[in-house]
């Protein structure tokens, strides 16, 4: 029997939780035997896709357009039968619906990763979003994810399968993360012997930027800290524009900086002291967070969405089992008065968050775990053919 060849379709390959998760589930694919194609319109990540050994073919995968939407669906149902594809797997609504056409046109399995808390303020929103819930099996990128799904669509917990974003601990532990870290402070101008307080995430409002240029005013007596707020502001000019007269109302010029996208994130979080994940709407899982974790660092977030499952912090859990500090959305105040504890940690404190923060990731949110139970999905999928 030929080895199971499996489709995924993403809009692009930039940045980001679906698109990194396609490339490691990709990878993952390759590592079986098994054969991977990617469809996108491109991106940053390409060529770590093509250099995982996958497929990558260039396709209108962003367009939201209904007519080029229909025509895609008849590219995509020419191509499973000329390539000769199992399972299609999609991770992005306007993409998913051509996918979906294509796979019940060819009657192959279709998968639905839900990668987002997408907006459903209508009901014409709400069917847009519902071809995510229209797969074979419903991938939840968390338990908080799940939850979302049943409260909006109906899907039956039996199609359900909450599979956590994992992430490679092994790049975190390379040799020489330590060197990149140096060449990354160099490269953003992050003063020397300042404590560092970052922040990784795209520029755009609900991530929470201006909370925390709020929260570090607040900080702006202590003299030992700089604040970096790292993203792409993917063509927001008028959000990072905001962000800039902010640090200078503030008085924060050459304290907090914008140094832009962030290709390191484990050289970014080896220099960092603290990271901040200050989301003002929910996350339905949350990267940085993990990452933070990974490398050791405290870590604060916002108490919603999905960093329930994925930061411990009182008074859920004790505060011997401490991996972080929630706070409320929103709230610069709160943020900063935990950032101050932070701050004032001992070292032996320190320490023991550390290694707590790194055991709680290592045992749910590993990419071992992640890429072995997406694997678990298609091999089910594959036994009922």
């Amino acid at each position: 029997m030929p080895s199971p060849t499996i489709l995924q379709i993403v809009p692009e390959l930039e940045t980001g939780g679906a698109e990194r998760t396609a490339v490691d589930v990709a990878e993952r694919i390759v590592a079986e035997g098994w054969r991977a194609i990617v469809l996108s319109e491109g991106g940053r990540l390409v060529d770590e896709l093509k250099s995982t050994g996958a497929e990558y073919r260039e396709f209108p995968a962003k367009t939201k357009n209904p007519w080029r939407m229909w025509r895609n669906a008849a590219a995509i149902a020419d191509l499973i039968e000329a390539e000769g594809v199992d399972i299609v797997h999609a991770r992005s609504r306007a993409p998913a619906w051509s996918a979906l056409i294509a796979a019940r046109r060819t009657g192959r399995p279709f998968v639905t990763t839900y990668h987002g808390a997408y907006n459903q303020k209508s009901r014409l929103k709400g069917y847009y979003n519902s071809v995510m819930a229209r797969g074979d099996v419903v991938i939840a990128n968390s338990g908080y994810t799940a939850d979302l799904i049943r409260s909006r669509h109906d899907v039956g917990d039996r199609r359900i399968v909450v599979i956590h974003r994992g992430t490679d601990m092994r790049a975190f532990q390379d040799p020489s993360v330590a060197d990149r870290a140096e060449a990354l402070r160099t490269e953003w101008a992050v003063p020397a012997g300042k404590r560092v307080i970052l922040q990784l995430a795209r520029l755009t409002g609900w991530k929470g930027q201006r909370v925390t240029i709020d929260a570090l005013a607040r900080l702006s007596e202590r003299d030992d800290w700089v604040g970096v707020l790292a993203g792409d502001a993917q063509g927001r000019e008028a959000y990072l524009n905001d962000l800039r007269t902010r640090i200078r109302d503030h008085g924060l010029e050459g304290r907090v900086l914008l140094p832009g996208h962030c290709t390191d994130v484990p050289a970014a979080m080896a220099f960092a002291d603290t990271v901040v994940v200050a989301s003002t709407e929910p996350e339905a899982f949350g990267r940085a967070a993990v990452e933070a974790q990974i490398a050791g660092r405290p870590v604060v977030v916002s108490d919603l969405g999905a960093v329930t499952e994925t930061v411990l912090a009182p008074p859920a859990v004790g505060e011997d089992a401490r991996t972080g500090w929630k706070v409320p959305p929103g709230d610069p105040q709160a943020l900063a008065a935990a950032l101050e504890e932070v701050l004032n940690l001992d070292p032996d404190r320190r320490a023991s968050l550390a290694e707590r923060a790194r055991s709680h990731v290592a045992t749910r949110f590993s990419l071992e775990a992640m890429t072995e139970r997406t694997l678990d999905v298609y091999r089910g999928l594959l036994a009922e053919r």
